[in-house]
């Protein structure tokens, strides 16, 4: 007949995996809400609360690593991405470096997109700069853009959500040759 222990086992394996699932969405949601205040304490030139925002997220995302993601949930790819936005913004405007993946510890895919997203909030900070009258720095950040863009052009993407992420580059791009082109005609007064 019927084995009714073996339903019994697989009752804990399910709670296990959804107990599993439920810390990923939790933890990625943390580090998801982090990443937003990091960009906004670093678009703000406030680099010490940045600075401690960081700290915070990187030990989430250790977390988040340590978990073994086979469940159905990709929030923690998203949180990734967030994360690669985040850090990679908070080391531009600190040490005008982009952190590399290694560093990150994260996928290829992840770590691409996170890239696709900064540009976005490089376009913020260059229109910050040139509101106050900081025309070689929007100009740096002119500069890496367009070095992003080119490193994307020599990737080989699918038709999938990275492709489409990375399509926001040249848009982003666009603006901030929109803007440097009306700085050299205008003047920078």
């Amino acid at each position: 007949m019927l084995n009714k222990n073996e339903f019994s086992r697989i009752r804990e394996e399910m709670h296990r995996l959804d107990e599993k699932r439920e810390n990923i969405i939790q933890l990625s949601r943390e580090i998801i809400t982090l990443s937003k205040q990091v960009i906004y304490a670093a678009q703000r030139n406030d680099l010490i609360q940045a600075g401690n925002i960081v700290k915070d997220i990187k030990e989430k995302v250790n977390k988040l690593k340590k978990i073994n993601i086979d469940t159905d949930t990709n929030i923690n790819s998203v949180a990734f991405q967030e994360y690669v936005e985040a850090v990679a913004f908070h080391e531009f405007v600190k040490n005008n470096k982009i952190p590399t993946r290694a560093s990150l510890g994260v996928s290829a895919e992840d770590y691409l997109s996170g890239l696709c997203d900064l540009t976005g909030e490089l376009v913020r900070k260059a229109i910050y700069d040139v509101i106050h009258k900081k025309f070689d720095e929007a100009e740096k950040i002119k500069e890496l853009v367009h070095d992003i863009y080119g490193e994307f052009l020599k990737l080989h993407l699918r038709n999938g959500e990275l492709r489409k992420k990375s399509d926001s580059i040249k848009w982003n791009l666009k603006k901030l040759e929109e803007v440097m082109y009306d700085i050299s005609m205008k003047g920078r007064n």
